[in-house]
C-alpha cells in the first residue's frame, strides 16, 4: 500500500484482492456466486461445494456445524478476506460458529439477513411466505428475524424437501418439476401471501416457474442479488474491495464430483465452471 499526494492530502489507496470464500452444501450456492461475480467484476472467488454431503436440508444442526466448520477452515487456509455462506441451512444454522471461527480474520455473510432487511425495508409486505429445506424451516429463523423487526407481519413457512434433489437431478422445465411445484405451492400454509422468500441457493433455477404457478402476482425475492450487493457494503465497509482487477481469477472446488454436477453448474453460473475435487475431510 503506497501513500499518493493529492492536492496537499494523503490518501491510501487500498487495493485487496484476496479471495471472496463462498460455500453451499452443492452447486447450489453458485447462483450467488454468478450474482457476485456481476455486481463485483473486480473480486477473485473461491467456491466450495460440499457435494459429498448434500443436502444439508435433512442434517440435524450440530452435523451441519461441522461440515462447515471444515469447509471455513479450508477458505481461511486459501486466505479469503471474508467468508459468505451461500446455503440457507447453514445460514440458519452454523452462521455463529463459522463467525466464531473467523474471528478477525474475516467478516462472514449469510444469505438470510440481507433477505430479512430487503423484505421489511419499506413495510410492503404484510403476508410474507418463505420455502426451503426442513433444516431452514425447522429452525424458524426467517420468521424469528423478520418478527424482530416487527410482530405484525404474518410469517408462513413450507418445507418444499423435493425441490433441491429435483433441481440437482436436472428435473428442470418439465412436467415433473411442474408437477412438484405445483403440489407444494397449492397447500394451504401459503394461502394468501403477497411475497414469497426463495429460501434456498437452488430455488432460483425454478424460479420462472414458481412465479408462473401465481401469475406472476405477487413478488418472489430471490436472495442471490440481494446477498451480492449487501457483500460490496460489506467490503466497502471493512475497506476490503479490490479495486481494478486486471487478473481476476475464479475457483471451484467440490468435495464430490459427478457428471451430473457438471452439467448443473452451468446452469447457475451461466459459463462453464472447471469443479476441482477437494477431499478436507481426511
Amino acid at each position: 500500500m503506497k501513500p499518493v499526494l493529492i492536492k496537499d492530502w494523503l490518501f491510501y489507496f487500498i487495493m485487496d484482492n484476496r479471495p471472496i470464500g463462498i460455500f453451499d452444501s452443492g452447486v447450489g450456492g453458485l447462483t450467488v456466486a454468478n450474482a457476485i461475480r456481476q455486481i463485483l467484476p473486480g473480486e477473485n472467488l473461491i467456491y466450495f461445494g460440499d457435494t459429498s454431503h448434500l443436502p444439508y436440508g435433512d442434517k440435524s444442526p450440530e452435523t451441519i456445524q461441522h461440515y462447515s466448520a471444515g469447509i471455513t477452515k479450508f477458505l481461511l487456509e486459501q486466505d479469503c478476506k471474508i467468508i459468505v455462506i451461500a446455503c440457507n441451512s447453514a445460514s440458519a444454522n452454523a452462521f455463529e460458529t463459522v463467525k466464531g471461527m473467523t474471528g478477525n480474520k474475516a467478516p462472514v455473510l449469510n444469505v438470510i439477513d440481507p433477505v430479512v432487511e430487503y423484505v421489511t425495508k419499506y413495510n410492503e409486505y404484510k403476508h410474507i411466505g418463505v420455502i426451503g429445506t426442513k433444516s431452514t424451516i425447522n429452525s424458524n429463523t426467517y420468521a424469528d428475524k423478520i418478527h424482530c423487526k416487527d410482530k405484525g407481519y404474518i410469517v408462513s413457512s413450507m418445507a418444499t424437501t423435493l425441490f433441491v434433489p429435483m433441481i440437482e437431478e436436472g428435473f428442470i422445465y418439465d412436467d415433473i418439476s411442474n408437477a412438484i411445484i405445483r403440489t407444494y405451492l397449492s397447500r394451504h400454509e401459503l394461502n394468501g401471501i403477497n411475497c414469497l422468500i426463495l429460501g434456498c441457493t437452488h430455488y432460483p433455477i425454478i424460479k420462472n416457474q414458481i412465479n408462473k404457478f401465481y401469475n406472476f402476482e405477487i413478488d418472489i425475492i430471490d436472495s442471490s442479488k440481494i446477498v451480492a450487493n449487501a457483500l460490496r457494503e460489506l467490503l466497502d465497509k471493512n475497506n476490503l474491495l479490490s479495486g481494478k482487477n486486471e487478473s481476476v481469477e475464479h475457483k471451484f472446488f467440490v468435495s464430490d464430483i459427478t457428471p451430473a454436477f457438471k452439467i448443473i453448474s452451468k446452469m447457475f453460473f451461466e459459463e462453464d465452471v472447471d469443479l476441482k475435487l477437494q477431499n478436507i475431510w481426511d
